[in-house]
């Protein structure tokens, strides 16, 4: 089953045109579908579950509710779609108390679609995910443009509306990178929860 890759912060990052996406505080669950089979494995970013996994699990069922018929339809029917070999989609999972990969058990919980991967295609760029499922519930664009310096101070300094950061995408195919930039005041919570350890959980 397809990992998602880890993200960079945003030091070196290519001085290019992007769609920055909020960053949100939750968990990454992976979806596979084939043609056969439809959605039939499921896992979080580094192991398979099913729908009896705790707190975890909930994503699954999520996950039928709001996204499984409908992308398999897409998939069937749009003729872009229609000779994949396989697909795996990422979402995060998150309730009102989430933090840094921790859950409330008794919160209710959302997931939202941040990604796909096409079989021996690759992620798929930005722009082309937002045109193909930007219907769906996806991570709010806070912005589009060249990823710069002032950007980055101004993600950091908490001028969007963010809670954790954002993630920053740009280019297609095997050209496709990604950043991740949090908020100043999203990495001192890291600090104060997380004390000497704080960065396995930061950029």
């Amino acid at each position: 089953m397809y990992r998602y890759p880890e993200i960079k912060g945003p030091s070196k990052a290519p001085h290019d045109r992007c769609i920055a996406f909020e960053k949100l505080d939750g968990s990454n669950m992976r979806f596979e579908w084939n043609p056969k089979r439809s959605w039939y494995k499921f896992g979080s970013r580094s192991q398979l579950i099913d729908k009896n996994y705790p707190i975890l699990g909930q994503a699954i069922e999520l996950f039928r509710e709001e996204y499984a018929d409908i992308m398999d339809v897409t998939f069937r029917r749009e003729k872009k779609f229609r000779n994949i070999q396989g697909a795996t989609a990422f979402a995060e999972f998150f309730g009102p108390n989430s933090f840094a990969g921790q859950h409330v058990e008794e919160d209710p919980k959302e997931l939202v679609l941040f990604d796909l991967h096409i079989y021996k295609k690759g992620i798929m760029a930005p722009a082309e995910f937002v045109e193909n499922f930007g219907f769906l519930r996806i991570p709010k664009i806070v912005y589009q443009g060249v990823l710069n310096e002032s950007f980055i101070r101004d993600v950091r300094a908490g001028k969007y509306p963010v809670r954790e950061g954002v993630v920053c995408k740009g280019g297609s195919g095997h050209k496709l990178w990604m950043r991740k930039v949090k908020t100043k005041a999203y990495l001192e919570k890291l600090k104060r929860a997380f004390g000497q350890n704080w960065k396995r959980y930061g950029e």
